[in-house]
């Protein structure tokens, strides 16, 4: 089987990443699941931000670090952000992941390669990683549909490369 496409997009400021959250949170329907990969700072939690204001989640989101898991209500889809960097995968497989995955909301996992063996097949993985500057690299790399039909999409516009 060959390796999934990656897509990149590089944003110079805060404004360009939560732009590149936008774009794609307009897409994101019932049992979304994103990934999101980098080093601390990259940029995970304010493109989780900027996803959840798209959604019209109302109030402040910040980084479920010590909580794990926080659920928000947007306009139209449920939002679940999630922090795994604290557990094992045991630990992480006990929470019962699954009813998030396959629900009706939007899910966002930060440091979701840590448990990698019970992530669904069909997902959106970013990677972030710290440019020269202010700049953040967006990895994006699409694991079924329809994210490879957003990341297509997104290419032929010209946001993706």
């Amino acid at each position: 089987m060959a390796a999934p496409r990656s897509y990149s997009y590089i944003a110079h400021n805060l404004e360009e990443t939560a732009a590149l959250a936008a774009v794609l949170a307009a897409k994101f329907q019932p049992s979304t699941v994103v990934t999101l990969d980098g080093e601390l700072g990259a940029g995970k939690t304010a493109f989780s931000q900027a996803v959840a204001r798209t959604l019209g989640v109302k109030g402040i989101v910040n980084s479920p670090t010590f909580t794990i898991i926080k659920e928000y209500q947007g306009e139209k889809l449920p939002l679940y952000h999630m922090d795994v960097y604290r557990l094992t995968t045991d630990e992480a497989h006990d929470l019962g992941l699954d009813e998030y995955f396959y629900g009706f909301g939007v899910t966002l996992i930060e440091w979701a390669s840590l448990i990698e063996d019970l992530l669904p097949a069909d997902r959106l993985t970013v990677r972030v990683q710290h440019s020269d500057n202010q700049s953040r690299l967006f990895e994006l790399i699409p694991h079924g549909e329809p994210y490879i039909s957003w990341c297509e999409q997104l290419k032929e516009s010209g946001i993706l490369q």
